[in-house]
């Protein structure tokens, strides 16, 4: 089988709120999005061949919300979906192998999420084992408290450090809760505890929000955009849900990905987009890539600054593949995560092509 060039074309989000009015299917947040992709490349629903959504049931409150947010699509003509219980960033996977595959040669991938709806540390301890975990109602923030401290105390990094990628983030995109994040890192430090070792500017904050990225192949692609943002590598992998089977200040199943995506060069990234949901993840996810001290680090802010939940791994390859739209680089790397504790990870390389 002779396999496609598959690009990025096209990327919008909705803006990053604490709070937003509508409906948990994202339909409100969606739709915009949508019709600012359709007016950028000037396409029409009927020019998708394939759509694919993440999105989580559990966080909606609902069953099958993902089939009622279809209504930010239109149901005539009838569509060809799909949907990942998870990041979409997992959903522009399943859509980049349809592409590569020959069976479309267009697929757009949208995520959305409403966590101000309901409790969102409790609704992610559904994600852990449903039979020794989840009982137990582990919340997220506490599971990553766990991590850091391990990381703490084995010197693999330091409160300064973690520290120090916060004030990163914040100077680059802001809060979306409106945390001051600003000083120096001693006034930082001196911040009371949310979980110990975790203070408020080392949790991503909550965040209501929706993405949307279109994937086109070959002479199509290039038909849209003038330049392309090209996947030259993705790649996904998953480690052990029980969290005491694993080295948690490590991520194994990141390097994996990242040395099938980069194809083991990772000194020629300019710019990497990392989900990180909390500081010290920053700094176990650069250290498992690879990356050298001359790629810049989330300057979109990264999920420090915005969460939007099953849509903000999506949002890193968007952010990533705007550098390559605007030829501000020409290769770039980008990583979404899902799972406790870094449990599943997937990277992806973009490039521009002349």
């Amino acid at each position: 089988m002779t396999f496609r060039d598959v690009a990025v074309v096209g990327f919008a989000h909705a803006p990053h709120v604490r709070r937003s009015n509508g409906t948990t299917n994202g339909v409100e947040m969606l739709m915009p999005c949508f019709h600012r992709l359709y007016e950028e490349l000037g396409l029409q629903q009927t020019d998708i061949g394939f759509w694919c959504s993440g999105s989580s049931d559990y966080l909606a409150g609902r069953a099958f919300s993902f089939i009622s947010a279809i209504d930010s699509i239109g149901a005539i003509p009838p569509i060809n979906e799909s949907h990942v219980e998870m990041d979409a960033a997992w959903a522009l996977y399943e859509a980049y192998i349809k592409i590569l595959t020959g069976q479309v040669d267009t697929a757009l991938v949208y995520g959305f999420g409403k966590p101000s709806a309901g409790t969102l540390r409790r609704v992610l301890a559904l994600q852990t084992d449903p039979y020794t975990v989840a009982p137990l109602w582990p919340d997220s923030v506490s599971m990553a408290g766990l991590q850091a401290r391990l990381g703490l105390d084995s010197g693999k990094w330091t409160a300064e450090e973690m520290a120090q990628v916060a004030l990163d983030a914040y100077a680059a995109g802001g809060r979306t809760d409106q945390e001051e994040v600003t000083g120096t890192i001693d006034e930082l430090l001196s911040r009371p505890y949310f979980t110990d070792p975790l203070r408020h500017h080392d949790i991503a904050p909550i965040t209501d929000g929706a993405s949307a990225i279109i994937l086109a192949a070959g002479d199509t692609a290039r038909e849209l955009r003038e330049n392309p943002a090209w996947i030259t590598g993705i790649e996904h992998r998953i480690e052990t849900p029980v969290l005491g089977a694993r080295d948690l200040t490590t991520s194994p199943s990141t390097a994996a990905s990242a040395t099938a995506a980069t194809r083991g060069d990772t000194s020629s990234i300019e710019i990497a987009e990392l989900y990180a949901p909390f500081s010290h993840q920053q700094l176990i996810l650069t250290e498992a890539i690879g990356l050298p001290a001359s790629t810049k680090i989330n300057p979109s802010g990264g999920a420090l600054a915005a969460n939007p939940m099953f849509s903000a791994g999506l949002e890193r390859i968007g952010c990533a593949a705007q550098h390559i739209f605007s030829r501000s680089a020409g290769r770039v790397l980008a990583h979404a995560t899902s799972g406790p504790a870094l449990q599943q990870n997937l990277v992806a390389v973009l490039e521009g092509k002349n």
